[in-house]
């Protein structure tokens, strides 16, 4: 199965771009001290902003102009 270069663009590359927003994130204003749980991790910040663009590739509901109510 050959992966389109739509699908990769609209559904990979966000979630990609959050892992690497996310880990940047925690390299430059993390939390040092460990008190911060999201922070102060590397893994658990990549997570979260992986999961971020993740939610950000999920398309919504088109809009149907042609119904009527």
């Amino acid at each position: 199965m050959k992966l389109e270069k739509k699908f990769i663009i609209k559904r990979i590359l966000p979630v990609i771009a959050g892992a690497i927003l996310g880990y940047a994130y925690y390299y430059f204003i993390g939390c040092t001290t460990g008190t911060c749980p999201i922070t102060s991790n590397p893994w658990i910040s990549t997570f979260y902003g992986a999961l971020a663009g993740l939610i950000i590739s999920i398309p919504g509901k088109k809009k149907n102009d042609n119904q009527t109510n």
